[in-house]
């Protein structure tokens, strides 16, 4: 049967790639149309791709699900906030609660498929050495990116129940790592020096370009229902990691971290987002055997690949630079 998909938020450099790999993927993969959506024109090459100017969290959502008789949601508009906190709010949960009513009333909507975080579960001093699919935040989440993505995935479950006949997917993925995906993580690997918190060494996970387009590809072309962790095998300390791409570390205390790192930052001219600070004190590890075992697919770059893939395509840094003179 030949699907009609429709990705959310192709106007990100993320959903944009994921888009015209569906559209790559083709008859090959049974996919008739891609159809993208934004409120905003993607700077990337269209390529296949359709192209339609629409805000999710209004109503015409719907129209656009109908005319274009779309059978397959990949929901990718689900980002951290780059400017402020409301505009990012209103987007992740909002769009999404707009975007599920839209698919409830669909004639035609029967899969669904939503690139989640692994922020949904958190990062504290209690969390377990890994977490499964069935675990949730210890502390729980009461602010930020995090308490979207719970919100978010609270409303898909909600939306499953009304809508059993929906196959939903999941995709509780750690941060993509490479150069044409703008995240919280590559924009700060991006410094020439990088803050952390004084007395704390995170564990960080990764995952590549090439493993989550392949998974989403996957999800739409066959039936995967369920919640997956995705992330490169192995976990990298933050300290290995500053070692690794050649960036010397700026120890800060934890009293008042968020704010003195950003200020740091943008000196350097770029910018961390506020939730990434929890993220650097306390790290996170996901396991992601059932997405091996249940979902059937197999990793192909760790996470300490996936982060030295990364650092070939910067500029080298600081300590690197000293390696050399001496």
């Amino acid at each position: 049967m030949s699907r009609v998909v429709l990705v959310t938020g192709v106007a990100g450099s993320f959903a944009s790639l994921v888009a015209r790999r569906l559209v790559e993927l083709g008859d090959e993969a049974g996919i008739e149309k891609v159809v993208g959506i934004d409120t905003t024109l993607p700077d990337a090459d269209l390529g296949g791709m359709k192209f339609v100017r629409a805000d999710i969290r209004t109503p015409v959502i719907g129209k656009v699900i109908a005319v274009e008789d779309v059978d397959t949601v990949v929901h990718l508009d689900v980002n951290p906030p780059q400017r402020g906190r409301v505009g990012g709010k209103e987007l992740n949960v909002i769009g999404t609660m707009q975007l599920l009513a839209a698919c409830q009333r669909s004639g035609t909507v029967g899969k669904l498929v939503l690139g989640s975080s692994a922020a949904v579960y958190g990062s504290s001093p209690r969390d377990p050495a890994m977490f499964n699919e069935s675990l949730l935040a210890r502390n729980g989440v009461r602010s930020g990116f995090p308490k979207d993505i719970v919100e978010v995935e609270s409303y898909v479950r909600g939306f499953a129940r009304r809508r059993p006949d929906v196959i939903i997917t999941t995709i509780r993925a750690a941060q993509v790592l490479d150069e044409a995906v703008d995240s919280p993580l590559r924009n700060y690997f991006s410094n020439p020096v990088l803050p952390s918190v004084l007395g704390f060494d995170p564990r960080l996970q990764f995952l590549s370009l090439a493993d989550a387009l392949a998974i989403l590809g996957e999800a739409v072309e066959h039936d995967r229902p369920g919640t997956f962790n995705a992330a490169g095998d192995g976990v990298v300390l933050l300290s290995q990691a500053a070692r690794r791409l050649g960036r010397p570390l700026l120890p800060m205390p934890r009293l008042g971290f968020a704010t003195a790192a950003s200020r740091v930052v943008r000196a350097m001219g770029s910018d961390i987002p506020p939730d990434l600070h929890r993220l650097l004190t306390f790290g996170r590890a996901i396991d992601t055997s059932a997405l091996r075992d249940i979902f059937g697919y197999e990793l192909t770059r760790t996470s300490e690949e996936t982060l030295d893939d990364f650092g070939r395509t910067l500029r080298p840094g600081i300590m690197s630079a000293l390696g050399r003179r001496a």
